[in-house]
Formats: C-alpha cells, structure tokens, sequence
C-alpha cells in the first residue's frame, strides 16, 4: 500500500491476476459501479486497463470498473480503455473515436411531484386530466404525414430511397 501525504490510500497492488478482496472493495469504493460513460449500473467487474498478460500489475490505478456488458465490449468488441496521464479514464469505439465522459445524474428532490407541481406554478402552467387530451375530430393517424412534420429529414431519406 502507499498513501499519499494527507495519509489517504493512494495505491494498493497484487502480486497476481486475480484482484484480491481487499483491492476489490477498495476498486468497488471508489468507482462506485461501471465506469462506462453513461452506463451508471451498480454492479461490475474489475478490468486490468493495461492487460495483465501484457505486463499490466494488478494494483488500484491499473484497475476500472466495468459492468459485464462492457467488460465484454472492451474485451471482444474493439472497445478500449485507457488511463490518460491526469489519471480520468478515457474510452474509445473501434474506430478511434473518443466517447465522452457523461455527467453525473442531478438528485432527484424527495418530493419530485411536488417539485414539479412547484415550477409548473411559477412558470403559469396548469396541467391537469385534460392536458393530454386530443383536440383533433378523431380521424386515424396519418403516420407518414406525422413522421415528415416532427422529422424533416424523415422526407428527405424517404424520397432519396424511392427515387
């Protein structure tokens, strides 16, 4: 273990492949889940950044969270990982492309109706059981017309293909 001058933890490694528990609750502590950009699932499996067969030790900064889903991207798909010299983590797709780091989710308020409710009355919006209520005089749905008016492009791609 080394700790840094504060006295916190700033490196614990292993003499093997295998994550010890002790590593594994401190990997689980602080990435808190899959590091994956957007992926936010609890739960996840330690993955060596720098392959322990290409020499990568099994030691806290060489280790990210990954859930199962993209474990096996990195692993299978093409996807990789890398620790950049600030020590974030930096993942790209298999063409090279950089994917960005998504934000963390803001908190949801205890009390998320009212919250709502709350802004809603600021902003001068009643919404109640009539809010949704259709105003058409209850003809089918052209799909295509409404497809081509919320999606411009829809059009576009649509004459493009039958011409």
């Amino acid at each position: 273990m080394r700790h840094g001058a504060d006295g916190n933890i700033t490196e614990v490694g292993a003499r093997t492949r295998t994550i010890p528990p002790a590593l594994r609750r401190a990997l689980r502590h602080r990435d808190n889940g899959c590091r994956f950009p957007g992926c936010g699932s609890r739960f996840g499996q330690g993955h060596h950044i720098r392959h322990w067969a290409h020499g990568g030790p099994t030691t806290l900064s060489n280790l990210a969270t990954l859930c199962r889903r993209h474990h096996r991207a990195v692993h299978e798909e093409g996807y990789r990982l890398t620790r950049e010299a600030n020590g974030d983590l930096c993942f790209r797709t298999p063409h090279g492309w950089k994917l960005a780091i998504v934000p963390e989710r803001p908190a949801v308020p205890v009390d998320a109706a009212g919250e709502l409710r709350m802004r809603n009355d600021a902003l001068g919006l009643r919404i109640d059981a009539q809010t949704a209520t259709p105003s058409w005089l209850g003809e089918r749905l052209d799909l295509g017309y409404a497809i081509d008016a919320l999606h411009p492009l829809a059009n576009e791609k649509r004459r493009l293909t039958a011409g």
